[in-house]
């Protein structure tokens, strides 16, 4: 299993499904499922049990999780959707680095 590109506080853009071309930004990260749960996208109804928390219970909105490979990386720096590379930066720490612009998306 390959490490995910996409981390928790990415903006993301919806390559397919009935969301296509949204945006949003990535509120969890599953990399063993490699998928993730992106704001506003992939939004299902899901009945509630009543808890103490929610004690009335009923039908709520909430992200469901999709697959790493149906969304994008759009860059800070350009602005757009791009793909992903890694390199070693001065400090010897690993960055990612847009594809399109070629500028470090980690600072």
């Amino acid at each position: 299993m390959n490490s995910m590109n996409i981390k928790k506080g990415d903006t993301v853009v919806v390559l397919s499904g009935k969301d296509k071309g949204k945006e949003g930004v990535v509120l969890r990260a599953l990399p063993q499922k490699e998928r993730v749960v992106v704001e506003k996208v992939n939004v299902v109804k899901k009945a509630m049990r009543p808890t103490q928390q929610n004690p009335q219970g009923g039908i709520t909105s909430i992200e469901a999780p999709i697959h790493v490979s149906n969304v994008m990386l759009v860059c800070p720096e350009c602005k757009k959707a791009s793909r992903v590379s890694k390199r070693v930066n001065e400090a010897g720490k690993k960055v990612r680095v847009c594809k399109k612009c070629g500028k470090d998306i980690d600072k």
